[in-house]
């Protein structure tokens, strides 16, 4: 693919109470708290001038409020953007996993998902779903257009990873907060991270 200045921007949805206590928060659909909805508007200042051919926006409120707040109007609602479904993990923090597991070094990156209420996904179920994300976006930037994605944490560290031809594990690597906007795209024809978990001034600390 030739070089285009073309950019995918990643829009992690804004604070929820689970994210704020470090839950583990996949496909249960929790609402922004007030900060979160305020940090959401925020992000229509930093997008001043984008002009995406195309928005993407994961289907669970947190993310649909974000796109609305953001003053995004999505192209489509696309599940392939849901969260990583955690399993038996949904709704427990680190340290309570680690507790019940009595395993200290715990994290969800380097572990099998158990089943719980939902089925539960593993990282290579996860992958499957971000390329489908990256081949829907490549027309797009190809066409020297940028593309714009609303959604979560982890799967947008596990689609930055792949962006980057790295494997899903890649994305622990780059930690992502809530209400932050982060840029994909391309030097000559490397695809590389443009800018990452970047905040209004206003909201940082």
């Amino acid at each position: 693919m030739a070089a285009a200045p073309s950019r995918i921007w990643l829009v992690r949805h804004g604070e929820t109470e689970w994210s704020r206590a470090g839950r583990h928060t996949g496909t249960s659909d929790i609402p922004l708290t007030p900060r979160g909805e305020s940090d959401a508007a925020a992000i229509r200042r930093e997008l001043t001038g984008v002009a995406p051919g195309l928005v993407l926006c994961s289907p669970l409120q947190r993310a649909r409020e974000t796109a609305r707040l953001a003053g995004l109007v999505p192209d489509a609602v696309d599940a392939d953007l849901v969260e990583w479904d955690y399993g038996a993990w949904e709704g427990q923090t680190t340290a309570q996993i680690r507790q019940h597991l009595g395993d200290p070094a715990w994290v969800v990156w380097d572990h099998p998902i158990p089943p719980g209420a939902t089925p539960g996904e593993q990282l290579t179920d996860v992958r499957v779903r971000v390329d489908r994300v990256i081949e829907r976006c490549l027309p797009i930037l190809a066409s020297g257009r940028d593309c714009v994605l609303v959604a979560h944490g982890h799967v947008l560290r596990i689609l930055t990873a792949r962006w980057l031809g790295l494997e899903p594990l890649a994305g622990r690597l780059f930690a992502l907060d809530p209400a932050t906007l982060s840029a994909l795209g391309f030097e000559h024809e490397q695809q590389v991270i443009r800018c990452w978990n970047a905040t209004d001034v206003d909201r940082r600390g």
